[in-house]
């Protein structure tokens, strides 16, 4: 793993493959980006891209900025790496990533070629809003969930229910999430307040950039109709959604999501 100064903080990131054109991966809250190591750059990679996948401002190794951090921040490190690595680039975010993607395609369309948003939203719901504050109580108060409950709780919120069907696969799941835990580090707590409670979907009409929009059929963490949103709003968008996928279907579903996502940055 390399890192540079960009942006005035140092970056942690990755690159994948040879010389091929090149695709930026943008991870979600809490999340660092070797997540997508695990079914998105292989498939990448084998079609024959270099693939950048690095760790957002909040994820050590990466600068974790607990003072604060805002969307424009996350925006131009996103923008400051596509540079640093040669781009312009195709962009792929998830849930957060997403919406950085959107405000990148927005604001640096010279930097972007195609923008694939997953999980994508111009604006939150009421119970979204919530559920962030929520987080935001626990760490605060200084609450840390018991293994067992934190992990059923997210399993629900994350995966599809047709995942949590198959005793096998929920087991693996629930293990991974109890071990995960519910503590929220000061980086993620900061992560929490970037997500601004405004509706982005008119500024969203002046983005050119080819975009596909990909929204998880069973999401209950970020509802499917946020994300068509997100693809009426956008000129010429493409939308996509997966079925018998939840928040992470990424992860859930990869060969369908790596099929459309292959297909429409071929194009």
């Amino acid at each position: 793993m390399a890192t540079a100064r960009l942006n005035g903080i140092t970056l942690s990131y990755e690159v994948h493959g040879g010389s091929g054109e090149l695709v930026v991966m943008v991870m979600g809250t809490g999340s660092p980006g070797r997540v997508w190591r695990m079914y998105q750059v292989p498939a990448l990679v084998a079609a024959g891209y270099r693939v950048a996948t690095f760790d957002n401002r909040g994820i050590p190794p990466t600068d974790e900025c607990a003072d604060g951090m805002t969307m424009d921040d996350l925006v131009a490190d996103t923008a400051a790496l596509i540079g640093h690595l040669g781009g312009p680039a195709r962009v792929v975010g998830t849930s957060l990533g997403a919406r950085v993607v959107q405000e990148l395609a927005l604001a640096r369309p010279d930097l972007v070629t195609h923008a694939v948003a997953m999980a994508a939203h111009a604006r939150l719901d009421r119970t979204q809003l919530l559920m962030r504050d929520g987080k935001r109580a626990l760490h605060d108060e200084k609450i840390v969930l018991p293994p067992a409950y934190y992990a059923a709780a997210h399993a629900v919120q994350s995966l599809s229910p047709a995942t949590l069907r198959d005793p096998d696969t929920a087991r693996d799941w629930l293990e991974v999430f109890a071990l995960s835990g519910s503590a929220i580090t000061p980086g993620i707590r900061a992560q929490l307040d970037v997500t601004e409670e405004g509706d982005r979907r008119h500024a969203y009409r002046a983005i050119t950039v080819p975009t596909l929009v990909i929204g998880f059929a069973d999401d209950a963490t970020l509802p499917v109709h946020l994300s068509r949103e997100v693809a009426e709003a956008i000129p010429g968008a493409r939308y996509a959604e997966i079925p018998d996928a939840g928040h992470l279907g990424y992860l859930e579903r990869p060969d369908e999501v790596n099929r459309v996502l292959l297909d429409f940055l071929a194009g």
